[in-house]
């Protein structure tokens, strides 16, 4: 006899059962244990790059394409003035070897080091997914990371996307939602990302000079009140918009700015978050009806903590969570419940995730929510036993699956609705992913396996269609996509 909500606890709440894993006989216990247990830095982060590892190997290859320019004159005059000479035929099965481009060789030589360092961080993160025992707060570290959401869809994001996840979500994933946000909002990532590094105050010193490169950037204020607090059609109007953004100026990032920003950063270390105050709009600024007063760095940071205090935001994140833990029309029950855990709390994350454990909705024995690729792709190693992941593996097979790691194309994230996910093509690349895993797997019992992975009893269909299977690897790869494995 099993305890009734094992099998929700392991995966609707955690990343999905292990062969070698079960709960305690109390299942909201044994969620409620883990925000105990967490640990924000594993020792395998450690040999992921940094923030500053990255920046530094972005400014190396800004200082060689900066020389190759002092050496060879701009790129776009390299073309000859006149038609190369021809060169003599190449004896049969030869190719010509391309010209050489010396800032195509820079760019290609960084591009490789930073996709590597790109790759090994996701290999971190899957491993850690794999083994880790406290699988709710990494949910939640997942759920956050796609809140903040950034892209690594231009050379500089490829290596730093991972970086806000590590350094400004997993620290803060246990604290206080204002903490939180300040502290992705001055991640270098985030503010390049969203191109503030390069954002100037057009009254600030630089603002005043002028140049090509000296204008007011409104990315990261227009995401921050519509998605990262209050949401859309919340009241807020293009004017706060544009206020908060100039709020922002001088928030940037050394090494990492382009032109006028990056001069007036100084020579603090690549990465190093700088408040800049050449670039910053002078003056008191007025956002949702409250006037701040001229005040530096300090102007932008005071909307931020007001903003985290908002009912509005409040509502945005009940409703974010209420609809990643019990199905993608949110209970409003549920949503009030955890909006005034929220406010009540003064933002205390922690809060809001016992006032999830103890929602009833979030309970309910049927599947409530279709997984991502990514949440089908952690469940299925985690089945089979996988502990660790080769970097180019993920890569590929979440590539595959049509999610890409850190890679959502645009600052809202990835959703987290069936409708996004569910389609034929999408199913049908899972199941082809499942047979060459269990492929791969060794010689498994998959009804043995099912029992342990759904403590709770698969489903009559589910058990049949394995037993009707042809070999063991047929019968795995059935269970991996099952419905019980598709959903949770």
């Amino acid at each position: 006899m099993t305890t009734p909500g094992i099998t929700t606890a392991l995966t609707r709440f955690g990343l999905g059962a292990r062969p070698d894993e079960t709960p305690s006989g109390d299942p909201r216990r044994w969620l409620l244990d883990q925000l105990d247990r967490y640990t924000a830095a594993p020792a395998r982060i450690a040999a992921v790059p940094t923030s500053g590892a990255v920046a530094a190997r972005l400014t190396e290859f800004y200082d060689q394409r900066r020389d190759l320019r002092e050496q060879y004159g701009p790129r776009r005059q390299q073309q000859p003035a006149a038609p190369a000479p021809v060169p003599p035929p190449m004896s049969p099965g030869t190719t010509a070897a391309p010209p050489a481009d010396p800032y195509r060789d820079a760019r290609q030589a960084a591009a490789r080091d930073l996709r590597q360092g790109h790759a090994a961080a996701l290999a971190v993160r899957t491993g850690i997914a794999l083994t880790t025992t406290t699988p709710f707060v990494e949910r939640l570290v997942h759920f956050w990371a796609n809140h903040f959401a950034v892209s690594a869809d231009k050379l500089e994001m490829v290596g730093l996307a991972h970086t806000l996840e590590f350094e400004a979500i997993r620290p803060h994933v246990l604290g206080r939602f204002a903490d939180m946000l300040l502290a992705v909002e001055r991640h270098p990532a985030m503010l390049v990302y969203l191109d503030q590094a390069v954002s100037v105050g057009p009254n600030s010193p630089v603002g005043q000079r002028g140049g090509r490169r000296a204008g007011l950037n409104e990315n990261l204020a227009r995401e921050t009140l519509e998605l990262h607090t209050l949401g859309v059609r919340t009241g807020y109007t293009q004017g706060d918009v544009i206020e908060l953004a100039r709020a922002l100026t001088g928030w940037t990032v050394a090494g990492l700015a382009r032109g006028p920003a990056q001069r007036a950063a100084g020579d603090a270390a690549p990465g190093s978050f700088v408040f800049a105050p050449a670039l910053h709009e002078p003056g008191d600024r007025t956002i949702t009806g409250t006037r701040y007063p001229a005040a530096g760095e300090a102007q932008a940071t005071k909307v931020l903590a007001d903003l985290a205090a908002s009912p509005a935001t409040a509502r945005h994140l009940a409703t974010k969570l209420a609809r990643h833990f019990a199905g993608d029309v949110p209970p409003p029950a549920m949503i009030a419940r955890l909006e005034q855990a929220y406010r009540s709390s003064n933002g205390d994350l922690p809060t809001m995730y016992r006032a999830i454990i103890a929602s009833p909705e979030a309970w309910v024995p049927t599947p409530v929510k279709f997984r991502t690729p990514w949440e089908w792709s952690v469940a299925t190693f985690r089945a089979v036993g996988t502990r660790e992941v080769q970097p180019g593996a993920i890569v590929g097979l979440l590539n595959q699956l049509g999610q890409p790691a850190w890679k959502p194309g645009q600052p809202i994230g990835y959703d987290d609705v069936a409708a996004s996910w569910a389609g034929p093509d999408a199913i049908m690349r899972r199941v082809e992913a499942a047979e060459r895993m269990a492929g791969r797997t060794p010689a498994t019992d998959a009804r043995a396996l099912g029992a342990k992975l759904f403590p709770d009893g698969l489903s009559a269909a589910t058990t049949q269609a394995i037993a009707r299977a042809e070999s063991p690897a047929q019968g795995l790869a059935l269970l991996l996509v099952s419905p019980e494995m598709m959903r949770r």
